[in-house]
């Protein structure tokens, strides 16, 4: 896995994750499915807030997840409050990159990358970066941060 960046983290979204009990295994941990489930939220929340999907649907256009990696460090359990964040990493001419974060009690407890690009829906062809996710990485890096 790509190691954290040390500067800023350019389009950070955090949310609070409670842990119920659908989200644990036989064994009584958080299934590793759940934390696909977070990178989602964090994921949305962030496209939300920097880059609505919306008008991208409305031209025929869209994200892809092509890669997704998870290091688990620590178990969570049923009742545990975890802190996801998330942010942009990286950006290409046709794919960019986030990385992630689950804190409990802000001990790392896992740590997640995911790759992906913006496709033509009719064609599934990738297109560039939409504008606002090079402008998020940008601006980081004029504010001194990567």
């Amino acid at each position: 896995m790509t190691t954290l960046a040390t500067g800023g983290k350019p389009m950070l979204v955090e949310i609070d994750f409670r842990v119920k009990t659908y989200d644990v295994d036989f064994a009584g941990i958080v299934s590793n499915l759940v934390y696909v489930r977070w990178l989602e939220d964090l994921r949305l929340k962030m496209l939300d807030e920097h880059l609505p999907l919306e008008p991208e649907f409305r031209l025929g256009r869209g994200p892809v997840l092509v890669r997704t990696e998870i290091d688990y460090l620590r178990p969570l359990r049923f009742g545990d409050q975890a802190l996801g964040r998330m942010w942009l990493a990286g950006v290409r001419r046709a794919s960019w990159s986030l990385q992630a974060e689950f804190t409990l009690e802000e001990q790392l407890v896992a740590r997640a990358l995911q790759v992906g690009v913006f496709v033509d829906y009719r064609t599934l062809k990738p297109l560039p970066v939409p504008e606002g996710l090079r402008r998020g990485m940008q601006d980081e890096t004029t504010r001194g941060g990567k």
